[in-house]
């Protein structure tokens, strides 16, 4: 009976070892790239609207170049405002995990954490927006929604100036 315990157990450890196919000794495999690495590569076209409750209103277009690196995605946007002021900023986000980034941007103070959920995006940022010595904060608050034909995606976003919302964007993406 011994024996056929010591069998029993000797067949199973084999057994179990082939199925996992030496996953005991192998390295972790990379991440699978998410909506934001598949939608952002190349070149994207963006055009959009901020909205503020004092009725100020801005029409942008903007040229996005994405680059997935390593360690996850670069974002340059070439911002294009209707009254003809110009302005670029660079997304860098860092993956942390199969769902998460750690992002930053020139303008962002601390920078933000991303979160993937399928096909929607969620992060919030603090932005200074006048770069001179007086800070003026706001809390902006995007949720990216790619479209199931991985050709379009609306990013809209609440901003806040402490307790108060004070503005939405929207912004259209198409590849």
């Amino acid at each position: 009976m011994k024996i056929a315990s010591t069998v029993f157990a000797t067949t199973l450890a084999a057994t179990l070892l082939t199925a996992s196919g030496g996953a005991f000794a192998q390295t972790a495999s990379p991440m699978r790239e998410t909506v934001m690495e598949r939608f952002f590569r190349g070149q994207t076209h963006a055009a959009g609207t901020f909205r503020a409750i004092n009725g100020t209103r801005r029409d942008l277009d903007i040229a996005l170049r994405g680059t997935v690196t390593k360690t996850g995605l670069t974002l340059r946007e070439d911002i294009r405002y209707a009254d003809g002021a110009k302005e670029r900023k660079t997304w860098r986000f860092v993956r942390t995990g199969p769902t998460t980034y750690s992002g930053t941007r020139e303008d962002v103070i601390g920078g933000t954490t991303v979160r993937v959920d399928g096909n929607v995006v969620r992060f919030n940022y603090l932005v200074d927006l006048d770069p001179g010595p007086k800070q003026d904060l706001y809390r902006f608050f995007d949720t990216l929604t790619f479209a199931r034909d991985g050709k379009t995606m609306t990013n809209t976003a609440v901003v806040w100036k402490t307790i108060l919302p004070v503005a939405r964007v929207k912004i259209d993406f198409r590849k």
